[in-house]
């Protein structure tokens, strides 16, 4: 078990959010969730400092405890007129939010009730992790291949189903070799329309 499971048998101690907390306050500007890191591992606060971040599982759990504690911090600052925004690349204090109660979100956020229940770290083993990676990178494939196969229909998201036929009928149309077009492109044409249609 590493340094950052170790925060899973009992609550997140307050000291552990004072820390990270005063970390945000140094940075008026904001910083990255990699930046925030790196200042509390050279800080020796645990458990950053006995991460290993270079194995997954491990930099799963310490993500895991960062992002707990920003959102119970942000559920502190609210109540006190302030708002923590939270978000991998840009994480950062600003004055409050109008339009909210307490500050807090109207709505429901499942990121917030994802990273505030302990018991989702605890079921995640290194397989469990591994699985999520690479969905994540399956995932990634499939919005770039959309984002490829779109320019090559010469389309833009937002787009429905329909729009898609029509543009490949008549692209289709247009580049069919029977009508001097190229064989290639018009092959492009149809691994598109399976992208956006089939595979989805």
């Amino acid at each position: 078990m590493t340094a950052a499971s170790d925060a899973v048998a009992s609550p997140v101690h307050p000291a552990l959010l004072d820390r990270v907390l005063e970390c945000l306050r140094m940075q008026s500007d904001g910083l990255t969730e990699h930046a925030l890191i790196t200042q509390l591992r050279d800080a020796g606060v645990e458990p950053f400092a006995g991460a290993r971040l270079q194995e997954s599982l491990s930099l799963f759990q310490t993500h895991f405890v960062l992002f707990h504690c920003l959102y119970r911090l942000r559920d502190t600052l609210a109540g006190q007129g302030e708002w923590l925004r939270i978000h991998c690349l840009d994480i950062g204090i600003e004055p409050g939010r109008g339009g909210a109660v307490g500050g807090l979100p109207a709505t429901h956020d499942p990121l917030r009730a994802y990273y505030l229940d302990l018991a989702q770290l605890e079921t995640m083993d290194a397989a469990a992790v591994e699985a999520l990676l690479g969905e994540f990178w399956s995932q990634l494939g499939r919005d770039q291949q959309r984002e490829q196969a779109l320019e090559v229909l010469e389309l833009a998201d937002p787009v429905d189903a329909d729009t898609i036929r029509r543009q490949y009928r008549r692209m289709a149309q247009r580049h069919h070799p029977d009508r001097g077009g190229d064989t290639a492109k018009l092959q492009r044409i149809n691994a598109a329309r399976w992208v956006l249609l089939v595979r989805g």
